[in-house]
């Protein structure tokens, strides 16, 4: 059973395919408070790091409180920073990628929030999560989104649809993942109905009493 566990979630991995430069500029144009962004400054250890984005929209590290990111295109975001660099070095040598929050839960062994690069997939924020559980329902798959207007949209994802491509379908900041739980035909069926018997014939008897008791 470990290794079918296994083995779905290195397949989900091996769906999700690499977002083209375009495709992750229209997935992710603007960082927002509580996003990240990993810096890495060369032979600048001390100015490199992953680093949450502050609710006024700077980088939360001593040295970057002053550079502005949250809600302007990426590409703003890594001009202010090359300018506060320059104050440094003439010609800062530097890489900046934004992280995006995903949440996952549910049937998966490691239910977290984390931190992801835009091009993350459902099946790879799964895997991260440590896969499916053996209760997982791989082909009923949520994922919440929030949408612009501050509504959150539900989409329903089947893993198992081998004619399109569910497992790559790209995420966003702040989007959950939501992995159900197969349905038991004991609990979920056979018992209802059982319930749903006793009650008929409940029901029946206390018809029965009354009619002879008039």
């Amino acid at each position: 059973m470990r290794t079918l566990i296994l083995g779905l979630a290195l397949g989900m991995v091996a769906l999700a395919r690499p977002l083209s430069a375009q495709d992750a500029t229209a997935i992710q144009n603007v960082l927002t408070p509580g996003d990240s962004v990993r810096i890495t400054v060369w032979r600048r250890p001390d100015l490199s790091g992953d680093y949450v984005i502050a609710p006024d929209g700077s980088i939360t590290h001593p040295l970057f409180r002053n550079v502005k990111v949250s809600g302007l295109p990426f590409a703003r975001a890594e001009a202010n920073l090359r300018t506060y660099l320059s104050q440094f070095e003439e010609n800062p040598q530097f890489v900046i990628e934004p992280l995006i929050r995903l949440a996952v839960s549910g049937e998966v062994t490691k239910p977290s929030v984390f931190a992801s690069r835009p091009e993350t997939t459902i099946g790879e924020a799964i895997a991260r999560a440590g896969g499916p559980t053996q209760f997982a329902a791989t082909n009923r798959v949520r994922l919440i989104r929030t949408t612009t207007a501050g509504q959150q949209q539900q989409t329903l994802v089947n893993l198992q649809d081998q004619k399109g491509s569910p497992g790559t379908t790209p995420l966003r900041s702040g989007d959950q993942i939501i992995m159900d739980r197969k349905k038991s035909f004991f609990k979920d069926i056979l018992l209802p109905t059982i319930g749903v018997i006793g009650s008929v014939a409940s029901l029946g008897l206390l018809i029965d009493r009354v009619s002879r008791r008039n």
